[in-house]
């Protein structure tokens, strides 16, 4: 007797249970080790995540147009012709949805607060994480990309929601 098969639920909510807790020990590490910064400091270190970011979209940008060039069936700019164009166009709508809300979220944080430049650089450093998780398990399914999206997604939340509070105080 073959012991019973798990959902791919159960794999998804363990991924995002991970990165949930590391986003709740980034945001409490860099809430604790951020001290009091200038705004120029802060923008700094604004600017260098958001240089991450676009290094992440032009990254899968330039994917869809390599897979792209090497399909005889998608260069033309046709969809659905081309399983690992179409896999890539799917890596590319996620990083720039990602990447917009991360933007928004950091450049809220930082404005807003004067304790943001370690938690902005650990955020943006579990995005990194985060995209090279979800890139390299995309094909392999919802179960091996689910830390990979949670590790960009919930620290995109983790920022707006110390924004909301630092704008309270």
């Amino acid at each position: 007797m073959s012991a019973p098969k798990r959902s791919p639920q159960t794999g998804v909510a363990r991924g995002i249970g991970i990165g949930l807790g590391l986003t709740i020990a980034a945001a409490i590490l860099g809430s604790y080790r951020s001290s009091a910064a200038v705004l120029e400091a802060r923008l700094t270190t604004l600017g260098i995540a958001l240089l991450v970011l676009g290094l992440w979209m032009a990254a899968a940008i330039g994917d869809v147009a390599r897979r792209r060039f090497a399909s005889t069936a998608a260069i033309g700019g046709r969809d659905g012709v081309d399983d690992r164009v179409d896999a890539a166009n799917a890596i590319l709508r996620n990083t720039a949805e990602q990447a917009l809300l991360a933007s928004i979220a950091y450049a809220a944080l930082t404005l807003i607060s004067d304790h943001a430049r370690v938690p902005v650089a650990l955020f943006a450093a579990c995005f990194t994480a985060g995209r090279l998780l979800f890139w390299s398990g995309y094909l392999d399914g919802a179960e091996a990309r689910a830390l990979g999206f949670a590790l960009t997604f919930y620290p995109s939340i983790a920022a707006l929601l110390m924004a909301a509070l630092a704008m309270l105080r």
